[in-house]
């Protein structure tokens, strides 16, 4: 069968979107909330990346709230924990995610995204702030 430039670029375009797709419905991989309850409880920071709105919903007890969109321009707000554990929560895991990666970028060298997030936290039955 003779391959086309065509159907070599289908081919491609398929398999980005498949890929894609995947990454969408896939969280990435992270801590347990036990693990992160255990984690806090021993000192670690814990960072909410939600929104104000999601935040006031319901959070994990001492949680600070730093919405994602806002972090890199709020760092100096955790800078005492550079070399210290922090964990990142959001709704799923896929913001906390991408907090981590930024975190890590600027040098945070302690940082752990905890799957599931906030869903996951109140499924397990851990404690939620309603305020």
């Amino acid at each position: 069968m003779k391959l086309t430039t065509n159907k070599i670029l289908n081919i491609l375009i398929v398999a980005l979107l498949a890929y894609v797709g995947w990454q969408q419905f896939n969280p990435p991989a992270g801590i347990a909330v036990a693990e992160a309850q255990t984690m806090v409880q021993q000192g670690a920071y814990l960072l909410d990346v939600r929104e104000v709105a999601e935040y006031a919903e319901g959070h994990a007890p001492n949680a600070h709230l730093i919405p994602l969109g806002e972090l890199s321009g709020r760092l100096q707000e955790v800078v005492a924990y550079k070399d210290k554990p922090i964990v990142v929560i959001c709704r799923s895991g896929r913001r906390s995610a991408k907090a981590v990666q930024l975190l890590k970028e600027a040098g945070y060298s302690q940082v752990s995204n905890i799957s599931g997030g906030i869903t996951a936290w109140g499924k397990a039955g851990l404690p939620v702030v309603t305020k």
